[in-house]
C-alpha cells in the first residue's frame, strides 16, 4: 500500500505532464467557447435592459467568465476521459488519448482531477468579488429550502459534469444533458451582472432551451463521426437514433434554437442589429449543415468546428444591439 501511494504522488514524468496537457484539452478551446457564449449573451441583455450598468464591468464580467468557463472546460474534459477511458480505447478517434495510450496511469488521473477540482474553488474565489460570492452562497442556501427558483438550474448543472460521461452507455439523448450543462450560463451571467435580484424567466428560459436545441444539433453531427465504432461497441448516440434523418431533425432543432434566441432577444427589447446577426448565424448554419454528408467524418468535423464562430456572431448582435442602443438615447456606455 505504501508503494502504491508512493507512486501515486511521485513527481510527474515529462510524459504525464504532457497527458495532463491532453486531459485538459488545452489545445483545443471548444469546450470553453461553448460554455462561455450563452453566458456572454446574457451578459450583454442585461447590459442592454439595465442602463445604469457600466460597458467596462460587463466587459469584466465576460474576462472572469472566460477564464472560469476554461476550468470548467478542462474539468469536464478530464472527468470525461476517466469514466470514458474503456470507451475510448475502442474507438479510432479516441484511442490515442492520454489514458488508453498508456501515457497516465488511472489512479494518477483521478488525482490530477482532484488537484483541478482545488484549483478551480480557488480561482472561483478570487475572481468572483466578496459581495458576488456571498450572494451566491446566499441564493443557494435559498435553493435548497424552495426560495429561490432560479439557483435550482445551477444546482442541477452541477451533477451533469459526472453524469454525461456516463450518458452514452445507457441512452441515446446525451446531448441534452450536454445542453442542459453548457446553457447554464444563461441564468449565471443575468443573475451576476444585474443590479436586480429578479430574474426574467419569460426571457432567459426561450434563450436557455434554445441553447440546448443548439447543443444537439451541433453535437448530433459531431457524433456521426464516431458511429461505425459504437455499433461495434454498443454505444448509444443521438446520431445513431437520428441515423438518416439525422439533417432533417438537426434542421429541426437548429430552427427552434434561432427561433427561441430570437424571441427572447424581442422580449428583451433587442433590435435590427440582433435580429441581423440571428439571420446571419443561421444562414451560415443552415448552409453548412444542407451541404454536410454524415457518413464522411470530415464533413462532420466541420460543421462541428463552425460552432464557435455562430455563437460569437450572436454575442456580437446582441453587444451590437446594446451600444447602439445607449448612443442612440444619449446613455453613457
Amino acid at each position: 500500500m505504501s508503494k502504491r501511494l508512493a507512486n501515486l504522488f511521485a513527481p510527474p514524468s515529462r510524459e504525464e505532464l504532457g497527458a495532463c496537457w491532453d486531459l485538459c484539452r488545452l489545445n483545443n478551446h471548444m469546450g470553453c467557447w461553448t460554455t462561455w457564449i450563452p453566458t456572454a449573451w446574457a451578459l450583454a441583455m442585461v447590459y442592454h435592459a439595465q442602463p445604469q450598468i457600466p460597458g467596462i464591468l460587463a466587459l469584466i464580467w465576460a474576462g472572469k467568465y472566460l477564464v472560469l468557463c476554461s476550468g470548467v472546460k478542462s474539468l469536464i474534459m478530464t472527468i470525461d476521459d476517466i469514466l470514458d477511458h474503456d470507451i475510448d480505447a475502442m474507438v479510432s478517434r479516441t484511442k490515442g488519448r492520454a489514458i488508453p495510450r498508456g501515457s497516465i496511469s488511472l489512479d494518477r488521473a483521478w488525482l490530477f482531477f482532484g488537484m483541478q477540482v482545488v484549483l478551480g474553488i480557488y480561482l472561483a474565489r478570487a475572481l468572483l468579488d466578496p459581495i458576488s460570492l456571498v450572494n451566491n452562497i446566499s441564493r443557494q442556501c435559498q435553493t435548497l429550502t424552495g426560495l429561490d427558483p432560479s439557483c435550482r438550474f445551477a444546482a442541477a448543472a452541477a451533477p451533469l459534469f459526472v453524469v454525461y460521461p456516463t450518458c452514452k452507455r445507457w441512452m441515446y439523448f446525451a446531448p441534452v444533458t450536454l445542453g442542459l450543462m453548457f446553457t447554464i450560463g444563461v441564468f449565471m451571467g443575468w443573475s451576476t451582472l444585474s443590479t436586480t435580484k429578479e430574474i426574467p424567466y419569460d426571457i432567459l428560459v426561450p434563450i436557455y432551451v434554445g441553447g440546448c436545441f443548439w447543443v444537439w444539433t451541433y453535437e448530433t453531427i459531431y457524433q456521426h463521426m464516431d458511429k461505425t465504432d459504437d455499433i461495434k461497441i454498443g454505444i448509444r448516440s443521438s446520431a445513431l437514433l437520428c441515423g438518416q434523418y439525422t439533417i432533417p431533425v438537426c434542421f429541426t432543432t437548429a430552427t427552434a434554437f434561432f427561433g427561441l434566441l430570437t424571441y427572447g432577444g424581442h422580449l428583451n427589447g433587442h433590435s435590427y442589429p440582433f435580429f441581423a446577426a440571428v439571420l446571419l448565424a443561421a444562414g451560415l448554419l443552415v448552409s453548412k449543415l444542407l451541404s454536410t454528408d454524415i457518413d464522411r467524418p470530415a464533413d462532420c468535423r466541420d460543421f462541428f468546428l463552425q460552432t464557435p464562430l455562430i455563437g460569437q456572431i450572436l454575442v456580437g448582435g446582441f453587444v451590437a444591439d446594446a451600444v447602439i442602443a445607449r448612443i442612440s438615447l444619449g446613455i453613457a456606455l
